[in-house]
């Protein structure tokens, strides 16, 4: 059988109100403390979530709003948000958007009814509408890696403009001027990359004809078409800048099914570095994010606001990125 809270009483000789105090997370007398988690272990005595929930009106569950759970670079993401919970005692309800805006919304909802006690979003959408049955609970939202266009919310990411302009250096400081891009026009990161792409150019004095130019999607497939695009181009670039995981890696399929090799046929720049890059050949220069650092800060900050701390304004959190070298870009 169970042991219950009386059980706990009975070994510690404290009253059920003090007991029932420190299981509901309020504070109590260090000594009492260590008597309670002594008799929890020794009873193998589980918490009552549900019921504890009741009296709370907490969950001790924080959603998790991803819009696509498939994506390697998302579940290192939700791996480090993973574990900055545990830590504090906080478990996940995921729910996949998989790409879809309207499959979003209604996971946000299906996230309200089931009482989590904030939300972490990293968004399909670019607006921010759909949060809305959340503001209006008074659920805490941390957006991860996207921000949005039209809404105030606590978000951490990183400066992807920024971070794009120093990476492109290392094609133009080993004297290339054809650089193509191929960049996802479908969702935030996309965008700032490619706007930051297009920064370093002009900033380089550089110009980009339209056909070096491949916006697609955030996938493998937008890659792989892009890359055979421009391999096909009567006057091939000669460096090719790649904006995330999926389109590097179809990149690469295609460049390696063509007759073309890196680094003495192009070079070529990514972004998300994963460790599947380090065992190929070349080994693809690679921007690489601080993915735990960022789930850090963002469990931090919807920490803070589900405690209470509501009165600061929403924050913008850009983090740095780091260029990860490898021996895909020659000098010309």
């Amino acid at each position: 059988m169970s042991a219950t809270i009386r059980d706990i009483k009975e070994q510690t000789g404290l009253s059920l109100a003090t007991i029932s105090k420190y299981l509901n997370g309020g504070n109590v007398l260090p000594e009492n403390r260590q008597k309670i988690e002594k008799a929890i272990k020794d009873l193998h005595y589980e918490v009552n979530e549900l019921a504890r929930g009741l009296v709370t009106n907490k969950t001790r569950t924080v959603g998790i709003l991803v819009y696509n759970i498939t994506s390697p670079f998302s579940g290192m993401l939700l791996h480090h948000v993973g574990e900055a919970l545990r830590k504090e005692g906080y478990g996940m309800l995921i729910v996949d958007s998989c790409e879809d805006e309207e499959l979003e919304a209604k996971n946000l909802k299906y996230l309200v009814n089931k009482k989590v006690d904030g939300i972490v979003v990293l968004p399909v959408s670019s607006r921010g509408n759909f949060l809305n049955p959340a503001k209006n609970a008074n659920v805490p939202i941390v957006l991860l890696d996207r921000s949005l266009n039209d809404a105030q919310y606590d978000c951490v990411r990183i400066d992807n403009r920024k971070a794009v302009c120093s990476a492109l250096k290392e094609f133009i400081s080993r004297n290339h001027k054809k650089i193509a891009v191929i960049a996802s026009d479908t969702e935030y990161t996309g965008r700032e990359r490619f706007y930051g792409f297009m920064d370093a150019m002009r900033d380089a004095g550089l110009d980009v004809p339209a056909n070096y130019q491949m916006r697609g999607t955030h996938s493998i497939a937008s890659g792989y078409s892009g890359m055979k695009k421009l391999l096909s181009l009567k006057d091939r670039p000669t460096a090719v800048f790649m904006s995330n995981y999926e389109i590097t890696l179809g990149a690469m399929l295609a460049l390696n099914e063509s007759d073309y090799r890196s680094p003495d046929d192009i070079s070529l720049l990514g972004f998300d570095d994963q460790l599947f890059f380090h065992v190929l050949q070349p080994q693809v220069y690679m921007v690489e994010q601080p993915l735990k650092a960022m789930s850090d800060k963002a469990v931090e900050l919807l920490l803070r606001r589900m405690g209470g701390d509501v009165d600061e304004d929403p924050m913008e959190i850009a983090l740095g990125t780091k260029l990860q070298t490898g021996n895909s870009i020659k000098t010309l």
